[in-house]
């Protein structure tokens, strides 16, 4: 009993390629353990030609997570606590350097001015219905258009499927002022978060463009900035933080911002204690950027059920959740 104890603590299971639907040979599956000091590599095994691996190593106590790395790209599985770790199902995808079925279903700038500064974060839902991965290392999977007077400075983060944010990086591309992030897309939603800061003078033009294909993009001034720019269509208030949200339909804009961003008041929390007699704010997955978090998550909520609907009934409650992915 003894000599075959290593055996059943042993990490076991089946690499699946989602994209075929059959096992897959030759990915590195890799057993990290999460501490303090972060990700720290304990063991790893090939899965053999039917899928299968084995790592001889029996995950005690702290949180532990299988990076599997295929293609070019890593898929995290978490292994929290107590969770079975023989017989596990892992997946993967075959991956393209096209974007197949991808596409960027919302695109977010949030404004928020400052003291003579002004912080724009960009937020894309890109959703990707297709079964396969798209990442192109060298020509970036989201690119955005950068100010010059940001001068060239601005921070990215992206969310895969069911996963954290973490930090991705950013560069120029062939076109002046348009930048890329290398991230790929995985089947599902993948978001990127972007992040960058402009001088602000209150009242003064500011413009920006859209380089992507955007199916839906949207203009936000938190409560307390006033936002004024032709061609945009006002979507009204968002009833807790009082956000203000504008479609966009065109690829560029010229915007006049005026005031501060005002912080919600007490009262405003407790909007979620509401009766549930309407639609709810759909539950989205926080960023890390200070005070744009309860900001933009609500503008998400809204914008996913229907601004028009929301706004009539004054209707409003939500809540927010978190987690990563990439290679």
């Amino acid at each position: 009993m003894l000599v075959s104890l290593p055996a059943f603590s042993a990490v076991t299971g089946t690499v699946i390629n989602r994209s075929t639907g059959l096992p897959q040979a030759g990915a590195t599956v890799a057993l990290n353990k999460l501490g303090q000091n972060g990700i720290e590599l304990i063991d790893q095994a090939k899965s053999d030609a039917a899928g299968k691996f084995s790592i001889n190593q029996t995950p005690q106590g702290t949180p532990y997570v299988i990076r599997t790395a295929f293609d070019g790209i890593t898929y995290n599985h978490m292994l929290p606590p107590g969770s079975p770790t023989t017989d596990l199902s892992i997946e993967v995808f075959n991956v393209s350097k096209q974007p197949g079925a991808a596409r960027i279903a919302k695109h977010m700038l949030l404004f928020e001015p400052s003291g003579g500064q002004m912080t724009v974060n960009e937020t894309f839902l890109f959703n990707n219905d297709g079964k396969t991965a798209w990442y192109d290392a060298s020509n970036g999977t989201l690119r955005f258009f950068l100010p010059a007077s940001a001068g060239g400075k601005a921070t990215a983060q992206g969310t895969a499927p069911g996963g954290m944010p973490i930090g991705a990086a950013v560069a120029p591309s062939a076109t002046a002022n348009v930048f890329k992030v290398d991230f790929p897309v995985k089947p599902g939603e993948t978001r990127f978060d972007i992040v960058y800061t402009v001088p602000y003078i209150d009242g003064a033009d500011y413009e920006g463009k859209v380089v992507t294909k955007d199916e839906n993009t949207y203009l936000i001034a938190p409560n307390g900035v006033t936002l004024d720019g032709a061609g945009l269509n006002d979507l009204g208030q968002e009833p807790r933080s009082q956000a203000h949200i504008y479609g966009l339909a065109a690829t560029a804009y010229k915007i006049k911002l005026t005031g501060a961003p005002v912080a919600a008041t007490t009262a405003d929390s407790g909007a979620g204690d509401q009766p549930d007699n309407g639609p709810q704010i759909e539950q989205i997955m926080p960023r890390l950027y200070g005070k744009a978090v309860p900001i933009i998550l609500l503008a998400l909520g809204v914008l996913a059920v229907g601004f028009a609907l929301l706004y009539r009934s004054k209707i409003a409650a939500g809540q927010e959740t978190n987690e990563r992915g990439r290679g």
